[in-house]
């Protein structure tokens, strides 16, 4: 899986490329816990190349969600699509993120 990363400032985003599923999850969870290292949990997902996650995409968003929650802070999701969005849903997680239309909107969230 291919996951380019920008850098805004002070504040990471992540866009993972294709479809959030094992194994690819755990690659893009070792990626996603490095940056909440590094940046003291300013990190916000790009999920609008994300078409589809399986649980364990969802269970790689929920373990970095929880790393960033024990500063008080959520995983900000950008422009995630229906599907992704009604997963989350499904399986009960759909209250662990913030969601924002888009990226620039999610990074702004920071400030």
């Amino acid at each position: 899986m291919e996951i380019n990363e920008q850098s805004h400032g002070a504040v990471t985003v992540l866009k993972p490329m294709g479809p959030l599923l094992n194994p690819d999850a755990e690659q893009f969870k070792k990626r996603a816990l490095d940056v909440v290292a590094r940046n003291l949990g300013r990190l916000v997902i790009d999920a609008s190349a994300i078409a589809f996650v399986d649980s364990c995409g969802v269970e790689a968003l929920a373990d970095v969600t929880e790393k960033i929650g024990q500063s008080g802070r959520a995983l900000k999701l950008c422009a995630a699509n229906p599907t992704v969005l009604r997963v989350l849903e499904l399986t009960g997680w759909n209250d662990a993120f913030e969601y924002f239309e888009d990226v620039n909107s999610g990074v702004r969230s920071f400030l």
